[in-house]
């Protein structure tokens, strides 16, 4: 309550004033029948205003005793008195508890309610009509006493209801109904003294006050040790939540997209539990059930799961088995509430089409029907594998569709009234979890020789299979002279290649001699990415389609570490294969590193049918080789950079100058043997200096950049755009008819200057177009250049003495205008 909202503040204020009001002026009308009565009564009140019963109730309230000489005041003193003592013990108890920068303001609202309280109160206790009804003491007692009760814990409730933005009605059943016996204590006690007072003077019936302090001090005890197993029963509880909180870990090492995706999804289903009106064992229910709702992934093979792309129906299949098996894992915790349930049917659909058993309706456990509508809606709303998140207002809409068909219409109602303040409670939940670091799964262990059955064999090497032989060394020397020839040419072939494809396929022939493989592929890395630049043999056309993530698979790993792998499994290879049911005739792998100058350039993989395929011997001849290809490699990629530079403009991507007349004579060519017509566009930025003059550079590289971007996303695919310089851009459209071209120019200028409003915020940008048709303009790339450059320069000039025209105009006007002001101020 120390950062209050603003409608909090004039609600304490309106509070504050009017208890203010009520205090002044019943103290203006002071009485007193004993001031040295009222004096002992407040200074007894004062030092029991310290004493208050705590209780860990997890609202952090706790119970006053200043209660008991309040209600002692209204049957023993006058109005005033009581007041004073009333708003005496509450400010001490207010200056005692509150801390921060609101301290002081709250006092003022907590001296004031109670002040309005004990003025309502004594009024009810000394009502005419209950008087004139001959209505026992007793019975006023306790009507007072109530009274005091709603008025004391409801404007506070109404406080905290407008800063926390929560209903108030729950705020005072959870924060404040507890209390309400404590009051009827505090009413016994003192009708208890009252009636002691009647017999006895009122210096006697002040002893019966440590008689009631003993009570007190009694009854701490009892609460002190039930605060005490209330902490412990916390603390229990809190120890089971981290528990399932470490289950929830489980699945974030298969799934690393769930992390927060756990953590809103609970926010919301708690909150919406709730709305429902949800007993307290439901909310823990369901609460365990979001955090642990996907466990049963577990049991679904990772590739599925991290798949970025729709399953297939055999996928689906092995999907469909997490809530049953989530369900199984949860029934064995033995939670004190029905988790298993909750977990079992979230996947369930209000029409009975969902998972596991086709449960629908109302049969369906509401904590499930709960999950599934906030399942859905944080994983639309959500970045994942298969696809980007939809903004919220959007998935909310779709959730929205599917009320009454897969979700129940009622959590659905209250969803789109709440989904927006849900989301920022949600975040606010996010940032307030202190980050932990992710588990272990990639990190390198040193320590351990071997497993306990051994490592994987491979296939015997040369001098394996010939020891023994007379003829062994022999055989070994030859073998060895060939490999070195074999070497030698490869290194020969490769050297004189001076293009990459060309180089990788004279590879695969000369490798194919010397190491045995149903398939090769050759990765090279393109950022974070592996991606096939040579494919040849079995499945080429599934490798073809693979990019692999360095770190990830089995060339991945060799791709990041810079190590090679010797029979290894082509499956874990990303993307390979996504179903176990299917069936790879590939079974071993042997993949090595290509080194370039600075670092790994690509990944050299061989795979074969046969299990450990491949021998010590081959990786050693494959090393031999990977040096070699690494280095050439790394060359011809920096000269395809080169040459793409050369014919590529820096800034805008866009083919350049030089690439233009090729590509333009290339078409004209063409055109010549189809008799087809070329239509050749060339553009001018008008403005485009005032934005470098206003702007600076950086936006106008900015601008024309956007300007590239968006002639690119006019064109067709056979369509072709090149930067000329400057900001000139010129287009190439072959096949376009000429009734077709106004409407294309008119729609290119309209894009132009909307995408320049984007960048620089304002109107100052245009376009001027020429535009020339081959054959009938010219008949090579010079000629049409050179005559759309005048045509489009002509135009320039046209809308300059348009412009100019319009200014003229619009200065006569005004001029006009002046005069006659002039005209008429001397008339007058």
């Amino acid at each position: 309550m120390h950062l209050l909202s603003l409608p909090a503040r004039i609600y304490v204020w309106i509070v504050g004033l009017i208890g203010s009001a009520v205090a002044i002026s019943n103290l203006l009308r002071w009485e007193s029948m004993d001031l040295i009565r009222f004096a002992c009564f407040l200074l007894v009140a004062l030092f029991a205003a310290g004493l208050r019963v705590g209780v860990s109730n997890g609202n952090g309230a706790a119970m006053p005793i200043n209660i008991l000489f309040v209600l002692i005041g209204i049957m023993e003193l006058s109005l005033p008195e009581t007041i004073v003592i009333a708003a005496a013990t509450t400010a001490i108890q207010c200056l005692q508890v509150l801390q921060g920068p609101s301290r002081n303001f709250l006092t003022f609202f907590n001296v004031s309610n109670i002040a309005t309280a004990t003025w309502i109160s004594h009024f009810v206790y000394f009502h005419p009509q209950l008087q004139f009804d001959l209505v026992s003491a007793p019975v006023r007692l306790i009507a007072a006493a109530t009274v005091f009760y709603v008025f004391n814990t409801f404007p506070v409730a109404a406080v905290i209801s407008l800063t926390e933005h929560k209903s108030m009605r729950r705020i005072w059943r959870e924060r404040y109904v507890w209390s309400f016996n404590f009051y009827l204590v505090g009413t016994a006690s003192a009708g208890l003294f009252s009636f002691v007072n009647a017999f006895l003077d009122w210096g006697y019936s002040m002893l019966a006050l440590f008689f009631f302090y003993l009570l007190y001090k009694v009854y701490s005890m009892h609460l002190a040790r039930v605060d005490k197993e209330m902490q412990h029963s916390e603390q229990m509880a809190d120890l089971h939540l981290r528990t399932i909180e470490a289950l929830a870990l489980a699945i974030e090492s298969k799934d690393e997209t769930t992390h927060e995706h756990l953590q809103r999804v609970q926010v919301y289903a708690l909150e919406i539990g709730r709305d429902l009106g949800m007993a307290n064992d439901e909310l823990e229910a369901l609460r365990a059930a979001a955090i642990l709702h996907d466990i049963g992934k577990l049991a679904v093979p990772e590739h599925i799961i991290s798949k970025p792309g729709k399953l297939t129906p055999e996928e689906f299949e092995k999907m469909k088995i997490h809530p049953v098996v989530g369900a199984e894992i949860l029934e064995r915790v033995q939670f004190p509430y029905n988790v298993s349930p909750i977990v079992l049917a979230h996947h369930e659909k209000w029409d009975g089409s969902g998972y596991p058993y086709g449960t629908k309706g109302l049969n369906i456990p509401l904590g499930a029907r709960i999950l599934s509508v906030v399942d859905c809606l944080d994983a639309l709303a959500s970045d994942r594998q298969y696809r980007r998140a939809l903004p919220l207002v959007e998935a909310m809409g779709v959730v929205d569709r599917e009320s009454g068909i897969s979700f129940d219409p009622r959590v659905v109602e209250v969803l789109k009234k709440r989904y927006v303040e849900l989301e920022e409670m949600a975040k606010a939940a996010i940032r307030s979890v202190k980050p932990q670091p992710k588990l272990s799964t990639r990190i390198k262990i040193e320590a351990g020789i071997a497993p306990a059955a051994g490592f994987e064999q491979v296939k015997k090497s040369i001098q394996a299979i010939t020891s023994g032989d007379p003829g062994a060394f022999i055989q070994m020397i030859a073998a060895a002279r060939g490999e070195v020839q074999q070497l030698f040419e490869i290194s020969q072939d490769i050297g004189r290649s001076l293009t990459l494809d060309e180089m990788l396929s004279i590879l695969s022939l000369r490798v194919k001699r010397m190491v045995a493989y149903d398939s090769m592929a050759v990765y090279i890395r393109r950022g974070d990415r592996l991606v096939p630049e040579y494919v040849c043999g079995e499945n080429s056309r599934l490798f073809s389609s693979l990019e692999i993530p360095v770190g990830q698979g089995l060339s991945g790993w060799v791709a990041e570490n810079n190590k090679p792998i010797v029979n290894g499994n082509p499956s874990v290879e990303p993307g390979y294969l996504n179903d176990p049911a299917k069936f790879s005739t590939l079974r071993s792998a042997l993949a090595v590193p290509l080194e370039g100058k600075q670092s790994v350039v690509g990944v050299l993989a061989l795979y074969q049918s046969e299990k450990d395929g491949f021998s010590r011997d081959n990786l050693r001849v494959m090393l031999a080789i990977a040096a070699k290809v690494g280095m050439t490699i790394d060359h011809l990629l920096r000269l395809e950079a080169a040459e793409s530079t050369a014919t590529t403009d820096f800034l805008t991507e866009l083919p350049n100058a030089r690439s233009l007349f090729v590509h333009l004579d290339s078409e004209l060519a063409r055109r010549s043997r189809s008799g087809e017509s070329v239509t050749v566009l060339v553009t001018d930025l008008d403005g485009f200096k005032a934005v470098n003059d206003r702007f600076g550079h950086l936006e106008g590289n900015r601008l024309l950049k956007a300007v590239a971007q968006t002639l690119k996303l006019n064109c067709r695919e056979y369509d072709y755009v090149a930067r000329m310089g400057g900001d000139e851009f010129v287009l190439v459209l072959p096949g376009l008819k000429r009734e077709d071209l106004l409407s294309r120019t008119s729609r290119i200028s309209s894009m132009i200057t909307d995408a320049a409003r984007q960048v620089i915020g304002e109107d100052i940008i245009g376009i001027s177009i020429g535009a020339v048709h081959a054959p009938d303009d010219g008949k090579d790339a010079e000629t049409l250049l050179g005559e759309a450059d005048r045509r489009m320069y002509q135009m320039k000039e046209e809308r300059k003495e348009a412009s100019k025209a319009k200014q003229l105009l619009n200065l006569g006007r005004k001029d006009f205008s002046w005069r006659s002001a002039s005209e008429v101020e001397m008339r007058r």
